[in-house]
């Protein structure tokens, strides 16, 4: 593994040559501060095809890429049921780990993870990236300049028909491991402990309006399947700091209204864009104010990979880096607790907490040369 002392790009390598892979190996093949050496996957023909398609080196398995010399950071692209054993293996080959989300499907399985990886020396990223974005990073900053005065609360939106009208396999998104809980509140709950904090304890109610949904476009189109998770979640969220904030996310909403994330505080409100996108600008309304002043977004704007390459300049620089591990780990016990909080009819603690990390400066430029 390469120590900060070093110059020059950052090593990385990816596991996983799915769908997922090819944002990241856009946007990763274009950043002077990291070289994407190779390409692994279950099927060593799938990541050939990526190598081909953007130019990477080398391709094979996932041992081949634990095993690549000049890997530092390796991305874990695989499914969320492998996120475990393979991030556990990537901290076993002595090098960090930048997982997608949910860093494991299981707490205890993140802890150990997060644990294991101090022990080894190496670091532990997660995403969604999407927040470190000129959007929700402009938001932050405004935040932390005292504009809404002292922070009180929040509302965070996200209201569709749900996916399965255009998505032409959609069954997996209504079942366990995923609904709106799962899929959608990885990034407004992000969002919600990067401006307020950790959360403390949480409360909810969930329900579901349809059995079955039937499969809109696509050739599984007509099809029936059943619906086994709460497609509407409404969750009360108690942080550390205080504050409270509401969370409503439905795939239950006749209507679509997305991307709606207010922080409401003794001066002012703060709206936030869309955290599911790395870009938007923010508006901010006085106290007792009718008209919105909006705030542009400043920042970077590239898409996935964004967290990556933070934090391969972290480790060069010797500073923290911000999508850590144990904000992704922080957010799954909170979406768990809203789970455990729905099928209890209980208030739920979380236990877990994490270090205040400063916003991105407004200059972060993916592509300078840094390094």
């Amino acid at each position: 593994m390469t120590s900060q002392n070093q110059t020059g790009p950052v090593g990385v390598g990816i596991i996983g040559a799915g769908t997922i892979s090819g944002q990241y190996l856009e946007n990763l093949t274009s950043f002077p501060d990291v070289t994407v050496h190779i390409i692994g996957d279950l099927y060593p023909e799938a990541a050939q095809k990526r190598a081909e398609e953007f130019n990477v080196p080398a391709f094979g398995t996932t041992q081949d890429v634990l095993d690549h010399p000049e890997v530092e950071i390796v991305i874990n692209l695989t499914i969320p049921t492998a996120h475990a054993e393979v991030s556990q293996a990537i901290v076993a080959a002595g090098k960090h780990v930048w997982t997608e989300k949910p860093i494991t499907t299981v707490p205890a399985d993140a802890t150990a993870l997060l644990e294991a990886a101090e022990k080894a020396g190496v670091r532990v990223g997660g995403a969604p990236d999407t927040v470190l974005g000129a959007g929700i990073q402009t938001g932050l900053r405004t935040l932390r300049e005292g504009s809404i005065g002292a922070p009180t609360s929040a509302l965070t939106l996200f209201q569709s028909p749900g996916p399965e009208s255009w998505h032409p396999n959609p069954a997996f998104l209504f079942q366990e491991g995923a609904g709106p809980l799962y899929d959608i509140a990885p990034y407004y709950t992000t969002t919600l402990v990067l401006a307020l904090g950790p959360v403390t304890s949480v409360s909810a109610v969930g329900s579901k309006a349809r059995e079955q949904r039937t499969i809109g476009s696509g050739p599984k189109a007509g099809e029936v399947f059943d619906v086994t998770v709460p497609t509407q979640v409404a969750a009360l969220l108690r942080f550390e700091s205080g504050q409270n904030a509401t969370v409503l996310l439905s795939f239950d909403s006749p209507h679509t209204r997305t991307g709606f994330v207010e922080v409401y505080g003794t001066d002012a409100t703060l709206a936030f864009p869309d955290p599911n996108v790395f870009d938007g600008d923010s508006a901010l309304t006085e106290y007792r104010g009718e008209t919105a002043t909006p705030i542009p977004a400043t920042g970077a704007v590239t898409g996935r990979g964004l967290g990556v390459l933070e934090m391969a300049r972290s480790i060069r620089a010797g500073v923290p880096h911000r999508a850590q591990g144990a904000i992704a780990a922080h957010v799954l016990d909170v979406m768990v607790g809203i789970e455990t909080a729905i099928t209890e009819g209980s208030i739920v603690e979380v236990s877990s907490t994490f270090a205040e990390v400063e916003p991105m400066p407004a200059d972060f430029d993916p592509f300078a040369t840094t390094l």
